[in-house]
């Protein structure tokens, strides 16, 4: 069961949203056509050129760099901590995007604001992909109070994102062909991290009796999360994180939380986190720690996963296993 609170003011906002994506094509319209890569898609890259992408996201950025390797000289537009949903390009972003021979992101309207962007430049002539294009729209999840819009934070379900890692090696071989055979091997071998990081959560998962399977956040970033691993998901805000959550939303939590004896709730890291502890203050409900959820850890950070074993929480395996361990322990 997936729950959400105060949804048609979430569907008002978010559609408010989406409407501002007009606002990033003004950075377009200075009288040029948008410019194409040299060579893209015709194997322009040369033998000592690494092709120049971009990625919006540490999800996307993270998967393109193991895809690409040392053939691709990759910049991520938002760092941890940035949420996506709100995020708006700056004159730097752009000039980078249209410098670059391939660009990623992720899709389904989480880059909201750089939608009319990437339809822009993709018109325009340049290389541009969605990774969640290769998501069929059986598996999507999409949610009561956005008919007609999917979802998009399907990376919270580790086979549905292993997917996604098809889009990036078939855009980077079109746009490369003579490093073919290196995004072949590098894309089944991050397939198989990916595979064997849900093993490990859905071993750690069991550890947790059904009825504890309760997550409740900031907002619904985890319906993936919910449905790959049996957890009941409850947010105080929707899909998106454009409008705040109102006192009504706040006190329906508190009984929800009462009620069902939920003993941690959590706060997310590209979500202001005054909702959550305005919860646990009146519901006596722990914070049990941060999730990563619309952005991934900084690089380099390590987190201690039990029995020895550390992650890097920026990289994707390590953020699901931080995020796994995190809410396991403190719900037990």
């Amino acid at each position: 069961m997936v729950g959400n609170l105060s949804r048609n003011k979430k569907r008002n906002a978010f559609v408010y949203s989406v409407l501002l994506v007009a606002v990033g094509s003004l950075l377009l319209s200075c009288g040029q056509t948008p410019a194409t890569s040299e060579g893209a898609g015709d194997g322009g890259q040369s033998a000592d050129q690494p092709l120049r992408v971009v990625a919006t996201t540490t999800m996307v950025g993270d998967m393109v760099r193991a895809v690409g390797g040392d053939r691709v000289h990759l910049e991520t537009l938002m760092g941890p901590g940035v949420d996506p949903h709100l995020y708006k390009p700056t004159a730097d972003d752009v000039a980078r995007l249209r410098q670059s021979d391939v660009i990623f992101y992720s899709g389904l309207l989480l880059e909201g604001r750089m939608a009319d962007l990437f339809v822009r430049m993709a018109g325009g002539g340049q290389a541009v992909y969605a990774v969640t294009d290769a998501i069929s729209d059986e598996e999507k999840l999409e949610p009561e109070e956005f008919k007609g819009h999917y979802d998009p934070h399907v990376w919270f379900d580790p086979v549905m994102w292993s997917k996604c890692i098809g889009s990036v090696v078939e855009a980077l071989v079109k746009n490369d062909p003579s490093g073919e055979e290196v995004y072949r091997n590098n894309g089944e071998a991050l397939r198989k991290k990916y595979l064997a990081a849900h093993e490990w959560a859905l071993k750690k998962v069991a550890e947790l009796p059904e009825e504890k399977r309760v997550l409740v956040t900031s907002h619904d970033a985890f319906n993936y999360f919910g449905r790959a691993y049996d957890f009941e998901v409850v947010a105080v805000q929707g899909i998106s994180t454009v409008s705040e959550a109102g006192l009504a939303d706040i006190a329906k939590m508190v009984d929800f939380i009462k009620k069902r004896e939920v003993k941690a709730i959590f706060v997310e890291s590209s979500v202001p986190r005054a909702a959550i502890e305005r919860i646990s203050k009146d519901s006596g409900a722990v914070i049990g720690g941060e999730l990563f959820s619309d952005a991934m850890g900084t690089e380099g950070e390590m987190f201690d996963v039990g029995n020895g074993e550390k992650v890097d929480v920026g990289t994707y395996e390590g953020m699901l296993k931080h995020n796994v361990y995190l809410a396991i322990e403190a719900l037990k």
